[in-house]
């Protein structure tokens, strides 16, 4: 049985294709904020570092509290996208960095990243007022013009 050059064409093309099916199935990993890792964390000494040792090591935080600056958060976050699907978490990492009031660090740790799943609204947000047909907004401007010769 010999393979003829139509077979062998039809065959290239299917594995040609069938190759850009499968890479746009690879997922799209993206990394926000500060992913610290744990080694990081160790070098930062409660009592000893200072808030510009923080900064050297850790880096600048993501947020600090609202009500309170002597609390440092560093947020980072890896997602994972595949095709069109929205991005999914699959790993999180929230560090809590408080200093005491002389500027020492008093602690650090990783905050309980249990979270309420908010889903996504992809619906309009309805606007009221005026509401006209086709034949109003076609009809409408007329007589609504300045004559050139009219100032």
């Amino acid at each position: 049985m010999t393979v003829t050059k139509k077979q062998l064409l039809i065959s290239a093309a299917v594995c040609f294709v069938s190759g850009f099916v499968l890479a746009g199935c690879t997922p799209t990993k993206m990394q926000r904020g500060n992913m610290l890792e744990t080694h990081q964390l160790e070098r930062v000494e409660a009592g000893k570092s200072s808030r510009s040792d923080v900064l050297r090591l850790l880096g600048s935080p993501t947020t600090v509290a609202p009500f309170n600056d002597d609390i440092w958060y560093y947020i980072g976050q890896e997602t994972e996208k595949r095709g069109i699907l929205d991005p999914k978490v699959v790993n999180e990492r929230i560090v809590a960095v408080t200093f005491s009031t002389d500027g020492l660090v008093e602690s650090v740790n990783d905050v309980n990243a249990d979270r309420i799943n908010i889903p996504i609204e992809r619906d309009a947000t309805p606007t009221h007022g005026t509401e006209t047909s086709a034949v109003q907004q076609i009809f409408g401007n007329l007589g609504k013009f300045n004559p050139q010769d009219a100032r």
